[in-house]
């Protein structure tokens, strides 16, 4: 597949003959668009000693939506050809029935860019990727005699977009994303832990392959198993939790953001459904959703609708006063659409998602709010987890923890689970650190089957009082 800038409309369709058939599927509907996709991809790893995969690929197509109501009819192609739209015309149409609806007002439009128009692929050749994780594999080994395997990913992709509206207008988005994993396993007496870093964003693969760079990713992945190597059984017991600044806002986003999305709660099947202007967290508590930091791994510049990224304000000093919209939730809600209506691909319809969900900061010092913790724990890593959107309720495991007494960081500690639910968290927040920072650039979100990018943060907390699950006697 070439890699000529994704211009359908100048090599694929007529534009005029494709707004025609656009505007055909969505008579007497509510909304809808023409959304077609260019994606190419590329992912090389090495894994001990040698290179273990190295794939590309590529793929581009269109959906075709058309909205009436809570019912949606969709049909997408990867053959973009007239012939091609016509029948997806067909198919769209079954979800307007005799029509009635009035066609929403079109998106904003936006002159804002928050990355570069770039192609991170096109950033270094094929022997100099393999070369950097090759040099990352060798000085990884060399750090420490321990080491036993190093893994190290680069990964580059490039999404190009256009989304043609009924009233005409055509929005384009290139949407670069890099980056850099590093594992290491160590073993000692017998006994083998992992750690494991890395990060990017909507960034170029240079800064990622610079060796000051991926040093820092290297280190950082081997202090986390040497802590792991030396870390004893987690405790089990209600107790209270201090959360590291950054990635632990990963809870944050699974317990509390999907709550706070419009579709959950238009159907009430959120925990936070009908709370609107309520106080749902503790005094000093403000989430947002804010789509717009540049470069960030779970910004837009516009949404798979066409809407403006924005900045939103979600709960504010501990009342809900927002929740995260695409175009059909907000008709539906009576709002406005607030930049969140995201897709995997052009084979996937929208829905309300989060793009970069953090919680601002505080007043107090970090070292001040693990010095409350009388008996409990500090997770500063954490990994995998689960959440019932309807009650809130989670169990998420910690990858970096220490065990905490008299306000004094003890050892490290293994297999730890946090469990309970998003509500009642927020409400037990009793310590705001003055540190927020957002992740490095990790982030997957699932929802329906579809995965997107996203970004998450947070300041040290401390939540009092969460069920701690270990294996200790």
């Amino acid at each position: 597949m070439s890699s000529d800038a994704f211009r359908p409309f100048e090599t694929d369709l007529d534009q005029d003959s494709a707004l025609r058939l656009l505007r055909e599927a969505v008579a007497g509907a509510d909304d809808g668009e023409l959304f077609l996709e260019r994606r190419r991809s590329e992912v090389i790893s090495f894994d001990d000693g040698r290179v273990k995969t190295a794939s590309y690929d590529a793929s581009e197509g269109f959906g075709l939506r058309a909205v009436r109501g809570e019912t949606a009819g969709y049909a997408h192609s990867s053959d973009v050809s007239e012939a091609a739209l016509k029948r997806a015309v067909e198919t769209a149409r079954l979800a307007v029935g005799d029509g009635g609806g009035t066609l929403a007002a079109a998106p904003r439009a936006t002159n804002l860019r928050l990355y570069g128009d770039f192609d991170p692929m096109e950033d270094a050749v094929f022997p100099v990727k393999i070369d950097t994780l090759r040099e990352i594999d060798a000085f990884a080994r060399e750090l420490d005699p321990r080491v036993v395997q190093v893994s190290a990913t680069l990964a580059a992709s490039i999404q190009e977009v256009e989304i043609l509206r009924p009233e005409g207008h055509l929005v384009r988005d290139v949407r670069p994303m890099t980056r850099l994993n590093v594992s290491v396993i160590v073993e000692e007496n017998g006994r083998r832990e992992s750690g494991g870093m890395g990060g990017g964003g909507r960034i170029g693969l240079t800064g990622l392959i610079t060796r000051e760079h991926w040093e820092g990713v290297a280190r950082e992945a081997l202090r986390i198993a040497l802590v792991n190597l030396r870390a004893e059984p987690a405790p089990a017991g209600v107790m209270d939790v201090a959360l590291g600044a950054g990635w632990p806002g990963i809870l944050l986003h699974e317990a509390i953001g999907h709550g706070l999305e419009g579709d959950f709660n238009r159907k009430k099947t959120s925990a936070f459904a009908g709370l609107m202007g309520q106080r749902i967290a503790a005094p000093g508590v403000t989430v947002l959703d804010d789509g717009t930091i540049p470069d960030r791994r779970g910004s837009i510049t516009v949404d798979d609708e066409g809407t403006p990224s924005a900045k939103n304000v979600l709960i504010e000093d501990g009342i809900l006063v927002g929740y995260m919209q695409d175009r059909q939730n907000a008709r539906l809600m009576g709002v406005e659409a607030t930049g969140n209506g995201r897709r995997e691909s052009y084979a996937h319809t929208p829905m309300p998602r989060m793009t970069n969900t953090y919680m601002l900061s505080g007043n107090t010092t970090p070292g001040d709010i693990v010095a409350d913790v009388k008996d409990g724990i500090y997770a500063v890593g954490f990994g995998g987890g689960q959440v019932d959107i309807t009650n809130g309720k989670f169990v998420f495991s910690c990858t970096e923890a220490y065990r905490v007494k008299d306000g004094k960081i003890g050892a490290p500690v293994k297999g730890a689970t946090l469990i309970g639910d998003g509500a009642t968290a927020l409400q037990k927040i009793r310590g705001i650190g003055n540190d927020m920072a957002l992740d490095p650039g990790i982030g997957n979100c699932g929802k329906a089957g579809q995965w997107v990018p996203v970004g998450v943060g947070q300041p040290t907390l401390l939540i009092g009082g969460l069920t701690v699950g270990g294996s200790a006697a």
